[in-house]
């Protein structure tokens, strides 16, 4: 797979050119967030897809509505697919569905 990584360091005020030129050359974009994905980076990049009328293939990746297991981040990342082999397996998956 080729992959472009935009490393998003602020939510507010957003990227917007970024995202939308990423959506328009790839056509796809997921993002991955280390929490809930509702009201985060994922929701905001839904946001801009939107508004500008980019048809683009779209997913939220993170954390659902649920009460979270404790424990060490390293097994943590590793239960919610979000650190480097969870995120590969998600984007796969994205990809050919």
């Amino acid at each position: 797979l080729d992959a472009r990584v935009i490393d998003v360091h602020t939510v507010k005020p957003i990227d917007r050119e970024a995202i939308l030129q990423a959506a328009r050359e790839t056509g796809a974009i997921l993002t991955a967030e280390e929490h809930n994905i509702y009201g985060g980076l994922g929701g905001a990049v839904a946001e801009v897809l939107a508004e500008a009328g980019v048809p683009c293939r779209f997913k939220r990746h993170g954390i659902y509505d649920e009460y979270s297991p404790i424990g060490p981040p390293i097994h943590l990342y590793e239960h919610y697919r979000l650190n480097g082999a969870g995120i590969a397996e998600v984007v796969r998956e994205f990809l050919t569905r």
